[in-house]
This record gives C-alpha cells, structure tokens and sequence, in this order.
C-alpha cells in the first residue's frame, strides 16, 4: 500500500509541473539558448547565433493529428526557420514568452552560456507554496532539456517527469467524481436524478422516492463496481511495468531499484535481454568500439537487430562503477517529443561539446541483444519517453448503441413531457370547468388559490410534475441494470469459450472491458498491424529452385496432389480444378530429380485439411480416393517426388497416363503405412543441424549425397555471401543476422551441410559437408534498397569468384546470354512461389579474373574517392563487375503467417469488413505479407503505390488513381454478389457466401509513411480517404505509432465507420486506444498492446470468431433486449395514460405502486435478461460458414431510430388493447352473485395481470434458442408474479389485497383474458409467420438450413458434411516474390574489423571489464557511412 501511494504522490507531482520551462542551475530560463537559421544543406539542424534567443511559449493543448503532422513534416524537409511571433516580456520572470506554441526545435551544436546567476532556485519553502505548485496550471512548453549525469540535486530542479507510467483512468482519490461524472453522462442517469429531486417534493410526488431512488443507487453502483474492477486491472498492469527491477548506480554503486524511482539523469547498467527502462544515452557497452544491438520490435514492429554505438570519449569508461559513478557530463537536447528515428543534443565532457544523435541513444521498449552489458544515462523517462508519448491517452469508450439510446432517450422524454403537457392541458380545462364545482367532494389543497382562474392552474402545473413522475416508466432505470448485467455476462462467456483457447500458451481470450461487447458485431474497419499479429517472427526456408528443378513440394504418390504440412503435423491437401484428365507424371532421373512434369492447365486451387494422423486411418484412406484431381502448375519440371514405390506397386510402365487410371491402380491399395513423403528428412548425421529445422523434400537431400555440383554451389553460396556473425553460447553455434530473411538463408545452408563457422574482416570460413573451407574476403558490395542485391568477392586456390543474390528482377538483367531454358524454368518457379507467397531471392556467380579484379579494384578506388559524381561512378562500377552471371537458382522463404490468417481474412472481407495493415516494415515485406495472406491478390485489377516525396507529387498521384478508379467503375457493368443458399442434396453442407468474397477485379493502396504524412494533411485526407475507401485492400508501410492512430481516426471522423485496432506490440497501442475497439494478441512483442487494449486473443485467427461469433451475438442479442424492453415498457406505461382520461386528469395510478415498483425489476426482469444473454439465431459453426449473416450489424439493421419506432408502437396498440377490452369488459361487470366489479382496484389487478402475461408470451416468441435458463426464467416469472401478488397483499397487507383473487375467482377473468391475448398474439405471429416462409431473409434461410441439417445427420457420414476451410489459395503469379529486409551498413562493420570479437586478446594493463577494441585510434568516433556500400578489403 505504501509503494502505491508512493506511486500516486510522484505522478501527481509529474502532471502539472513536467511541462514547465526547465531553468538551469544559474537562474537562466533554457530559453535563452541562441539559435540560428537553417543550414544550406537542409539538414534542419540550426547551428547557434550571437543575441538570438529560443522562444518559451506558453502551453496550450496540441491536438494528435497536428502534432504528429508537424513532426512528421520537419523530419521529412527539415525544421522550418523560427517565425517571427510577437513577444511578451514576462516582468516577474524575465524570460521572453511568445504568443503561440511553435514546432518542437531541433537542436545542433549550441554556443557558449549565459552569465550564471547568483541564486539557483531552490525547493518550495512551505506548503503552501508547494500546493500552489503543484495545481499551478499556468503550463509553458519545454523548449530544451539540460541534464547533468550522477547530478541528482541539479536535475530535481527541473522537475522532469518520473520513470512511473501510468495507463490506468482513476486514482483513489478521482474515483468517485470522475465516475459519477462519467455515468452522468448517459441522460437516463441524469434524468433519473432529477426525477428523484422531484418524488422528494410531497405535493406532486404520488410514488414513494424509494421507487426511483434504489434503482439509481443500484445502478451507479453496479457500474461503478464494473468501471473500479476494469482500472483496478489496469493499476496491476501498470504496477507490474513500474516494479520491474533496474541496476541504476547511486553515489558510485550499483544498487537495485525499481523502474519507477529511476529518475532523469541516472546512469542504469542493462544486460542482454533485458527491457530499456527509460530513453537512455549509451555511454558504455561490453562489445568492441561501443557498439550495441537492440531490438525494436515494440517501437517499430521490425524483429532485425539495430546496431548503436557509444561516443568513443565515453566508452572507455567501461563496466568500473566508479568512473561511471564519477562522470558529469551536461547533455542539451531537444524537449520530449514522438519522433521516434530523432534525437539531436550535445555532450560538453572534459571541455569538449560532442554532437548526439539518434544512433547514441537507446528508446524505452526495446530489447538489449547479442550484447553482455551497457550503460546510459536518462535522458528522458516515463511520460517523456518516446514510447509513451507515442502510446496516446486512455480514452473512455462508448458503443453506437449507447450514442443512439442517448438520443432516443432524449427523444422519449420529450414524448414525455409532451404527454405531461396534454395532461396538464386537459386537467386545468377539467378543473376549470368541472373540478371547481366539486370542491366539497374533493377539496383543493389549502396551497391551491381558491380564485378559479388561479387554483385550476396552480393545480395543472402540479399535475405537469405528478405525471412526470407517473409516467417516467416509459425510460426504464431497470435498462441500464440490465444492459450491465448483459454485458458481464457476454464478457464471462468470450472469456470461457474454450474454442478461443490457445494450447501454445495457454492462453484464453480475454474480455478486458465489459461495455463494447455488441459493438463487436458492427465492425467496418480492421487495422491491423504485420509484425507479430499477421505473422509469428519466424522466416522459414521453404523451397527452393536449384538448376531448373524444384525442391521442397510434397506430392502424394498416390493422388500428384501436392501437400503442406503444418507445424501441428496437419496435412493440408491442395487439390487442383483440372480441364483434362490427363496428367504426365514425373520421370525420376538418379538423383531423385524430376524431369517430366506436370502438364494440367490450372485457373486456381482448392485446399483441403487432413489429420495428421490420416495415413493410419481408413476413413481418411477413403477421403483420399474420393477427392481425384488433376496437380495444378504447367511446367513445373522437376518437383522431386519419390514415386518409384508407387509405379513398382501399381505397375505403371508407361510416362503418361489417364488420372482415373492412377486413381484405380490406387485403390488397390491398402491405407499407406510408408509415410516418408510427409515426414522431415533426417539432418542428424550433420552435427550442426537445429532440431527446429523441417524440411520434407527428400529429394534435395538425395542430390546432395550424390554430389550435384549445382546443389553443392547453390549451398555454398547461401554460407558465404551475407554478413552475419556467429556467437558460440552454451557450446552452440549461435548466428547474429541483422534481418531474419538472412539468418533464414544461413540457417537452410548449415542445415544441409554447409555450414558458416566464423569470420575475420578479411576470410570467410565454412564446413562444406564436414571439410572445412576457408575462403579469403577481398570485397563485399553490399545492400541496399536501390541495388537490391549484395555481393561478395572471394579468392581460394587461386580462383575468384563473385557470388550474388538479389530480387529476380535485377539479377535476371545481369545474366550471361545462352541460359533461356534455365531462365524459363526458373522464372515458372518463381512465379508459383511468389503466387503461395514465399519471398524469394535469386542466386548467381561469376568466375573472374585476376587481372581484371585488380583493375577493377583500383577503378573503384578512384570512383570512391571521386569528389563529383561519386555515386554515378560507383553504381557504373558496381554494374560491370556484376553482369554476365550465371544463375544457379532461387530460393522461398515463408514469413511464417500464424494459423489460420489466410481464411480468417478472406472470412472477414466476405462479411464485408475492410482490412488495413499498417506497419513499420518496409514496402516489399508488406506487400509480400499482403499477397501471402490473400489481402492482395493477383487478379486485381491494379496495385496504387504512393510513394512521393512532397505534397504535390502526393496530391498527383491521389487523382490520377481517383481517376482510375472513376475510369473502371464507368467502363464496366455494376456486379452483385449472389448470396443464394441453395437447399438441394448436392447444396447442402456448401458454404456458397464464402467464394463470394473472393470476388476478382478491385484494387489495392500501397502508401509509405513519407508520402502519408502529406495524405493526412487537412488539404488532402479526403482525398486519400476516398482513394482508399475504394480499394479492396490498404497497406500503410512504414509508419509510426502515431501515424497509425492518425489513419485510424482519420475513418472515424469521416466514414463515421466502427472501427477494430489489432495489434501486438508498444507500437500498436496509439491506434489500439484510437480506434472504437482495441485487440491486444499476446504474443512475442510483450503485453503492452494487451494491457491497452479492450480484448485479447492470443492469435489473430481467434478475430474471427470473436467477431463473426460472439460479436455478432452481442449485438443481435442486445437489439432483440432493447426492441423487447422498450414494447413492454410502452406497454405498461400509456396504460396510466388512457387511465387518466378516465379519472380526470389527477395523476391518479391504474396499478399497485407495489407492482409499478417491481414490474421492470421481478415480473419481467429475468426473462429478457436470459434473452441477452443465450439468444442466437443460428449456431457458432453457422456463424463463421456464413460470414453475409455479419452484415445486419454493419447496416445497423437490427436497432436502429424505425426499429425503436415500430417497438413503440406496438407497445403503444398493445397498451390500447391491454386498457380498453378489460375496460368495456368490467365496466359494467358483475360477479356470479350480482356485485359489481367495476372498481378502480380490480381494474388495475387485471390489467396488470393480463400485462405480464402477454409481455411474457410475446418474449417465447422472441426467443430463437430455448435453453434451460430461458425455460426456467419464462414460466418462473408468471409463478413468480402471482407468489409475490399474493404474499405482498396477504401476509403484508397491501393496498389491493384480495382485488387479484376475486377477480381470479370469475370466469370473466379468464375470458377477457383470453380475448385480449388472441387479439394481440394473432397478428404478430401472422406478420411473423409471411416473412419467415415467404420473404425470409438470411439468418431465417441458414436457420433452416441448420434444421434441416439436423435431421439429416444420422443418414450422412461426417465428412459429407463438414466444410474445409481454406487455408492458402496458391496461384500462378507474374509478380516478383521479392522482399529482403536486409539493411546496407553491416558490410563496412564486417570488412572494417570494428564488429569483429577479437579471441585470445591480452589484457591491457587498464581493464575496463571488456576486451581492447581494434580501432587504431580510439579518439576517432565510428559512423557508417550510407554510400558508397562497396568495401574494399
């Protein structure tokens, strides 16, 4: 309890004081840091100025898009010079204040400072200057930080924020204003309360306060309850970040402290795999030359590893805490901002002012790898830090559904005082005209004028109020009870549906939020982030093309049909769509081989999933010969299957034969027990291989054991052109890659048998098949993303040779001539790759000559060292040397797509939700990931890509795609979508919706950050917007946090569209708190997207059934509650209304105020709430096999301003009939013995007695789905109503005792009853009955459907019936399968030594704790330069 208080105290501190102009030591406001204008290069870095000064503003909030816009755009062309404002000189603070906030400055070198003054500012001298400071909202813009390190006492002046996060909404203290606050704001709450106001005055209350007082109480407590129980959650969450355990050095030691005491200015000790607490300044690291790696992957969403490196002044400093603990550099840096790839200050240490930039520094959220230990001091921490700035504010969510009962509600209490004002109208004419002659059978109050024009009107004017209290039933308190406890409900059941359970981790789904439940089934946007929700982080070598044969299909020997296995053992069959029954099958050559193929023309494929257990198993036997398709893929020679069993079993002789005939040979058969085509080849025999390792083609495995030299090339080349660095940990080979494409490709070679050991900067060395190899490094040419490819140079015995691999594009254009057929063959590879998805690269190498390479080499020295024109000489050296290749192959890696991704999004669009990713990746990977998880398709009519650099290139772009779209949509005729459910033998078990989602034509929009940050401007975003609401698909590369929120909102405001954030990472968590519903998926990147969001799911499969399942229940559950709730409260209300024309106009009450006060909380209560809570129209397998029956929710067809207007009124004829066949019946009614019933009382009692029964009849017929529950609640409710009748009036004596009995005793009872039932069920069971079988809409067809189902599984086998999902839709594609995240950079840190671990290295006589670096002069600081990316060696 005390560290929480603690906790609150220093975050309460943070708020009003963390924006403040930070004054130095000496008294000086950090405004008067000069500046200058901008530099001619255009860098943004100002460089200072003599008598200039930086201009402190005064706070004012900046709204999310305007922040980040202007960011964005500073980074983009550069800071823009200061503008000239007015300026106010402050008379009691001296410091010059401007009229308005400018952008964030970005700070360079600065120049000498000002004069120190005599007096630093020192500590609140009391408390009540303390307090006064601490609610001082008169807030001014940081404008420049200055920081001392180990300088505690200097840095408190500031009042920098804390390292303590906060997400949560309350506190102990805010709880209860801020809550009541927030439930005022629903205008039944408030109308509630005043109504309550109004039953505490006697003279126009005719119920008991209590009747309105316990039900608010109620209400706002539950709710109050529910809100405490969600915050308390966030406070464990944000406890479990603020706890976490820091080494920070204090007075020279290392001490362990809490991340949320660790403050701006500490100097923090990491290890490898730790978390970053706080945005640090990197000082010291264990690796050679300063140099660290991280992992951003929660800032950015990329997984590759970032190099950092320490100013070479300060990484000699080493691990000794006590010259760490001794320094007392001063660092001057730009204020706090979200810029994430920006950073811009200044070190002054031992006289000197070193340059800071963002390559020094460490964000918090990242990851420290492959690095044994660092230092860094605290730059900015908590609130301050870029992830957080970036993570956006918890903002308190309603649903549409509680924005439309606001205004309904507003719109019934104006019906309300509309009918108290006719009542009021009508009494005071009654008075008036009648009452003023009665006055001695019914005197006036003594408060009443006796005057008559006066006394009717004071008298009408009393009435107004009594029949706003009489008639407030018409909204319901119990409503809001009711839709809370709905809620709740739902939520307990997302979170018990063990169909959302993943066994990996033992995760359930989550319900993080009880109040956006229905909002789930209206959702018309879905941004979703790549990295870790799309895809699990993992690149797997897939298959591979080797001297035009391909490896890495599984094919059936029995069927030709190629199979994918899973990771769980699953098989997936893809079954082809043939138009011949032809097929030639593969002629085996002596390596296993193909050189026949396949030779079926093939327009898509079709999957089908087996257990994995299916070849032991008979009846998948039988599934296997039932479903005979042609193999798919003209020209596919050389897929290496092993079929030599099957033709020696089936005695097939010839190379061409019919399908059928395969078929039958096949079945003769027995189930087949040799099952090697789908178990992974056996690599044990390489000491080196990774038991995580799969690969299924034995084939390539084959080829190698008999030494095919392409094969062994095609190996060696993956194990020697890259640049990663290998680690021995634990006794293991351990391989450093800066992206995983690469790590990928190493990892395939070492697998197979070549196998990268080490490397110094100038040889390479590798165990080719257990011989080791060592190879001498005389030149890398490195990536880039304009080259597209690397290449290294190697000498061994005398020869060299160049090894290249690239995007296929480039490459194919360097290729030597006379390799056509090889080309072909290859490029058809390709093709099918890049249509399954796979990134592919392709291989090639070039024998040159000594000679020539050494001509070469001195040609590109001088083109290096060329002061003009040095990178178009470089790229016409870099194109000789690499032309006339010769190609050995490709290679397919798969981006591993968690499960399920492919169908959950092809379900989704056909539901008719539109999918945007956006992501920090680069372009290629993104639109890669887009075609692998069918968000991008091949038969789109057209991709966009925006890519420009200013707004008007921007702005063209946008219209001549607007005008495309214009052009396309004129030239051709409208389509529509046959959802038709057929219900013929051949139909049934067909999900006919689903092929309609996957619609050819539409169009695709690819946009970078760059250009996004013009399309978000004001000028353009509705232009963006409507280019990009016209496209099937939207993919935001490389964007920030916030920019992701930028989208998101930017479809709130104008699309007026519920929207869904999913992501997994820090980086998502902006868009996740943006958007109406955020979904948290719990998986590599942390917890910090999940304790933001609203629900998580530990897969992005499990999307989909938490929308088309539980979404769409809640709503159609929550429309049905509330179209019930209001008839049967219009019901029971205007019957006080039709009373009163009977009892003139008094406010006097049809029914018991016992009954009025329980009727929504007993009699009809529980009923309606089983309705809400086990309601569905068709089952959870129905749900997602028909994802069209979403679409209701998105038209907002189930409750909506008609929807509550036909409820009304019905309830408004039923409450007619209920009032008036009862009144004609005892009007002049007479019991059996001639005593006459016509009593106010008896009345009453029947009426409500006919009420609840026909309110309860009317719910059987609403209810789709009987449950035990329902049955119980139901016929429990009428038991329940004459129990409490009885015993209320019996045993404690109630107003009407003995009215409902005697009544009950007659036969007139039962026949009004009757009577008034038959009128009021007939119609509504007719007007259900004609659009139920004549007119039935979606939901009522499946439900059929799902009967009909029903009674025909006992004469169906299951495998008949069931539906197999589709998992990857492969398709030849002409696209290239080309995505490489690799970065230019690590090939100077290679060839250079800089990157190298030097082994067996002395130690100096000064140990700093790491091993003396290779750099020969430790003065000179090491910057990796973007260009030239060729080193020489």
């Amino acid at each position: 309890m005390d560290d929480d208080f603690e906790l609150e105290i220093l975050d309460l501190e943070d708020n009003p004081n963390r924006s403040r102009v930070r004054k130095r030591s000496n008294g000086h406001a950090v405004n008067n840091a000069h500046h200058e204008g901008k530099k001619a290069d255009g860098s943004g870095r100002k460089e200072p100025g003599e008598n200039e000064k930086w201009d402190g503003t005064h706070w004012e909030n900046v709204e999310l898009r305007e922040r980040v816009v202007e960011g964005w755009a500073a980074r983009v062309v550069g800071i823009a010079a200061s503008q000239s404002t007015p300026k106010v000189k402050d008379p009691a603070k001296g410091r010059v204040l401007t009229s308005k906030p400018t952008i964030v400055q970005s700070f360079g070198d600065f120049m000498k400072e000002p004069p120190p003054s005599k007096k630093p500012p020192g500590r609140p001298s009391s408390i009540y200057e303390h307090l006064n400071n601490l609610f001082n909202f008169s807030k001014e813009l940081e404008t420049e930080r200055r920081i001392i390190a180990n300088d505690p006492e200097h840095n408190a002046q500031y009042n920098y924020a804390k390292n303590y996060i906060k997400t949560s909404k309350y506190t102990f203290f805010n709880f209860v204003p801020y809550n009541l606050f927030e439930q005022f704001q629903r205008l039944a709450n408030f109308y509630f309360l005043c109504l309550l106001v109004l039953q505490l005055i006697p003279v126009i209350s005719s119920l008991t306060p209590v009747t309105t007082a316990v039900p608010l109480i109620g209400v706002l407590m539950v709710t109050a309850t529910k809100d405490a129980y969600d915050d308390y959650q966030r406070h464990r969450s944000d406890n479990q970040v603020n706890k976490r355990k820091s080494h920070v050095l204090r007075k020279g030691q290392l001490k362990e402290e809490i991340w949320s005491k660790v403050e701006v200015g500490d100097v923090i000790r990491m290890e490898n795999n730790q978390f970053v607490a706080a945005d640090i300044l990197l000082i010291s690291t264990s690796e050679p030359n300063g140099l660290c790696y991280i992992e951003t992957s929660e800032l950015d969403g990329e997984t590759n590893l970032k190099c950092k490196q320490c100013l070479p002044e300060t990484e000699n400093l080493g691990h000794d805490d006590s010259s760490i603990g001794s320094f007392r550099g001063e660092i001057r840096c730009e204020p706090p901002n979200n810029q994430l790839n920006k950073f811009d200050g200044v070190l002054n240490f031992e006289g000197k002012q070193l340059s800071l930039d963002n390559d020094k520094i460490l964000l918090r959220g990242c990851i420290l790898r492959n690095t044994e230990w660092c230092y860094g001091v605290v730059v900015f921490a908590g609130k301050d830090t870029k992830l957080m700035m970036n993570s956006g504010k918890t903002k308190f969510k309603r649903t549409s559904i509680d924005r439309l009962l606001n205004f309904i509600i507003l719109g019934i209490v104006f019906f309300l005082l509309s009918m108290c004002l006719f009542c009021t109208i009508a009494c005071g004419i009654w008075e008036s005209l009648t009452g003023q002659y009665f006055r001695v059978f019914l005197p006036w109050d003594s408060l009443i004028p006796p005057d008559p024009p006066g006394g009717p009107a004071v008298i009408a004017l009393l009435v107004f109020f009594s029949y706003a209290i009489v008639l407030n039933t018409v909204v319901p308190i119990s409503l809001y009870v009711s839709v809370e406890v709905i809620r709740l409900c739902q939520s307990f059941l997302i979170n018990w549906d063990d169909a959302m359970y993943h066994h990996a981790t033992k995760t359930h789904a989550k319900a993080r939020t009880t109040t956006l439940n229905e909002e789930l089934g209206q959702i018309e946007y879905i941004f979703s982030d790549k990295t870790g929700t799309l895809t699990q982080n993992l690149m797997a070598f897939n298959k591979c093309s080797i001297a035009g044969r391909s490896y890495g299909d599984i094919i059936d020997p029995r069927t030709g049909e190629y199979l994918e296995i899973s990771e769980s053992g699953t098989w997936v069959r893809k079954k082809s769509k043939r138009k011949s029954s032809k097929v030639d099958l593969p002629m085996m050559n002596c390596r296993g081989g193909a050189v026949g193929g396949f030779h079926s023309s093939v327009d898509e494929t079709e999957v089908t999933l087996l257990s994995a257990d299916a070849s032991s198993d008979g009846d998948a036997w039988m599934e296997l010969q039932s479903m005979h398709h042609n193999d798919r893929g003209s020209g596919h020679r050389g897929h290496p299957i092993k079929c030599q069993s099957f033709f020696r079993e089936t005695n097939v002789k010839q190379s061409t034969c019919t399908l059928d005939k395969v078929m039958d040979d096949a079945s003769d058969l027995e189930p087949d027990k040799d099952t090697s085509y789908t178990r992974p080849v056996d690599l044990s025999r390489n000491p080196f291989h990774e038991a995580s390792f799969k690969f299924y083609d034995h084939g390539l495995v084959d080829a190698l054991d008999g030494g095919d030299p392409e094969c062994e090339a095609f190996f060696r080349l993956l194990a020697l052109c890259h640049t990663v660095m290998p680690e021995e940990s634990k006794g293991k080979l351990e391989y450093q890659a800066q992206s995983p494409d690469e790590g990928a490709l190493v990892s395939a070679a070492r697998n197979f048998g070549f196998v990268f050991k080490s490397r110094t900067p100038n040889s390479i060395t590798i165990f080719a098949k257990g011989v080791q190899e060592v190879y001498e490094l005389l030149c890398i040419l490195d990536f880039n993303n304009v080259r597209k490819r690397m290449s290294v140079i190697l000498k061994k015995d005398g020869k060299i040779r160049l090894y290249c691999k690239g995007a296929d594009s480039i490459v194919y254009e360097r290729l030597k001539d006379g390799q056509d057929s090889l080309k072909y063959h290859t490029q058809e590879h390709l093709d099918r790759f890049a249509g399954e998805g796979l990134r592919t690269l392709c291989l090639a190498y070039k024998d040159l000559d000594e000679d020539y390479f050494l001509d070469w080499k001195g040609r590109h020295h001088e083109a290096a060292i060329s002061l003009e024109r040095r990178e178009e000489k470089l790229d016409e050296i870099y194109e000789e040397i690499e032309k006339n290749l010769i190609l050995l192959g490709a290679t397919a890696i798969e981006d591993k797509l968690q499960d399920g991704v492919p169908q959950t999004i092809a379900n989704l669009a056909v539901a008719g939700i539109k999918i945007w990713v956006l992501t920090g990746d680069k372009q290629e990977t993104a639109i890669n990931i887009g075609y692998s998880c069918q968000l991008l398709t091949d038969d789109m009519l057209d991709i966009f890509i925006i890519d420009a650099q200013n707004a008007s290139d921007v702005e063209d772009q946008l219209r001549k795609y607007r005008e495309e779209i214009r052009n396309v949509a004129a030239t051709n005729q409208p389509q529509t979508n046959l959802s038709v459910v057929t219900f013929s033998d051949e139909g049934v078990g067909q999900d006919n919706l689903s092929e309609a989602g996957e619609s050819n034509g539409g169009f695709a929009l690819v946009i970078n950050g760059h250009s996004l940050v013009w399309a978000l401007n004001p000028k353009l975003e509705l232009l963006f917007l409507e280019v990009a609401s016209q496209c099937r698909a939207v993919i935001c590369c490389r964007v920030t946090p916030l920019q992701k929120a930028m989208v998101v909102d930017l479809v709130k405001r104008y699309k007026k569209a519920v929207t869904l954030a999913v992501g997994d990472g820090a980086n998502d968590v902006s868009m996740i708190k943006t958007a109406h519903i955020g979904v948290g998926i719990s998986g590599q990147e942390g917890l910090q997207a999940v304790l933001a969001s609203d629900y998580s799911v530990a897969q992005f499969k499990f999307l989909e059934r938490l929308l088309l399942v539980h979404g769409r229940w809640s709503y159609y559950r929550m429309c049905k509650f509330l179209r019930y709730f209001f008839y049967k409260n219009f019901a029971f209300t205007l019957c006080h209304f039709w009373f009163a024309f009977f009892v003139a106009f008094s406010a006097q009450t049809l029914f018991d105020p016992m009954f009025i006060s329980v009727y929504n909380l007993f009699y009809t209560s529980m009923p309606v709430l089983a309705l809400g809570i086990f309601e569905q129209d068709v089952n959870s397998k129905n749900s997602i096999k028909f994802p069209r029956l979403y679409t209701p929710g998105l038209q907002n067809a189930l409750f909506n301003k008609r929807e509550f207007f036909r409820s009304a009124l019905h309830g408004f004829l039923t409450s007619c009939v209920l009032f008036f066949i009862p009144f004609g019946a005892y009007y002049n009614g007479m019991d059996q013995e001639g005593r006459s019933m016509a009593d106010q009382q008896t009345f009453g009692s029947v009426v409500a007695t006919i009420l609840v029964i026909v309110v309860t009849m009317q719910m059987c017929l609403d209810t789709s789905y009987w449950t035990l529950f329902n049955h119980i609640t139901i016929w429990g409710s009428l038991i329940f109503y004459l129990l409490l009748q009885y015993f209320y009036n019996f045993v404690i004596g109630g107003e009407y005792v003995g009215a409902l009995s005697k009544a009950m005793g007659e036969p007139l009872f039962y026949f009004t009853s009757l009577l008034t039932i038959v009128v009021l069920m007939l119609p509504v069971m007719a007007w259900r009955f004609y659009w139920v079988d004549v007119r039935p809409n979606l939901s009522d067809k499946v439900r059929f459907k799902q009967r009909h189902d029903a009674k025909m599984a006992s004469k169906r086998s299951e495998h008949d019936m069931l539906r197999t999902p589709s998992a990857r839709r492969s398709r030849r594609s002409v696209r290239s399968g080309y995505a490489f995240a690799h970065q230019e950079g690590f090939g100077r840190l290679i060839t250079s030594g800089k990157i190298m671990r030097p082994r067996n290295m002395k130690q100096g006589p000064i140990s700093n704790g790491r091993a003396t670096n290779l750099r020969p002069d430790n003065k000179i600081s090491f910057v990796a330069p973007a260009a030239p990316s060729t080193v020489e060696v």
